[in-house]
């Protein structure tokens, strides 16, 4: 990471601190999703596969909601062109990628705390794996959310092509994630969840690399 990725990254920890837009957003999104979950289940006994299919499930949603506006905010103020003139197209996506790194650590982790918290059920008996699974799981969230977020930034309706791209694209991390969240719960050991665990590893790969080879002509466009 250089300097000028540093300084950009900083740039919008400053502003999310003043405007505390997706903070206050993924907050919300993660107290109402947690607590819709609470109230449909009720005093009904749910499964711990139900319970680790579910987390990923509010993991998805709660990132719909807030990490879209990496590069919305940047056409909202008018300092996408500046961006443009200042910084090579590497170091914005970089320092865009970091804050976004930061903030589904975060989130991820007071959904984690939460979730555990209220539901009996999720018991997590591999926690090195859980937490293997839960750090690829979050870097592939922030990498593909940011690359869409750049997609989506000078598209008239961002808030309904945010969750129609990022779904498909998603798809296979967060499937994979539920596998590997399963067979933390059931204890299952490494050996047997190499193939899930490489799955996660090579989307991490192959979409970090694929965004920095698109994201010159994306953010030209």
């Amino acid at each position: 990471m250089n300097s000028k990725s540093y300084s950009l990254f900083l740039k919008d920890f400053k502003s999310e601190l003043r405007t505390r837009y997706a903070i206050n957003a993924l907050a919300m999104f993660i107290i109402v999703a947690i607590s819709v979950i609470l109230f449909s289940v009720g005093n009904e006994k749910i499964s711990a596969s139900l319970t680790g299919g579910l987390f990923w499930v509010v993991i998805f949603f709660t990132a719909m909601s807030g990490l879209s506006r990496a590069f919305v905010s940047e056409e909202e103020r008018g300092t996408a062109l500046t961006l443009q003139l200042i910084a090579a197209p590497s170091t914005v996506f970089s320092g865009k990628l970091i804050f976004n790194i930061i903030l589904v650590f975060a989130m991820n982790t007071v959904i984690a705390i939460l979730y555990s918290a209220m539901f009996e059920a999720f018991v997590i008996q591999n926690f090195a794996l859980f937490l293997t699974s839960f750090v690829f799981g979050n870097i592939g969230l922030a990498v593909s959310s940011t690359i869409i977020a750049a997609i989506i930034a000078k598209a008239g309706a961002k808030g309904t092509l945010y969750p129609v791209l990022s779904f498909p694209i998603l798809l296979p991390l967060i499937l994979t994630s539920v596998q590997l969240t399963l067979f933390a719960i059931d204890g299952i050991s490494f050996e047997r969840a190499k193939f899930e665990l490489a799955i996660v590893v090579s989307y991490d790969v192959i979409m970090l690399t694929a965004s920095y080879m698109l994201f010159d002509f994306i953010w030209k466009e």
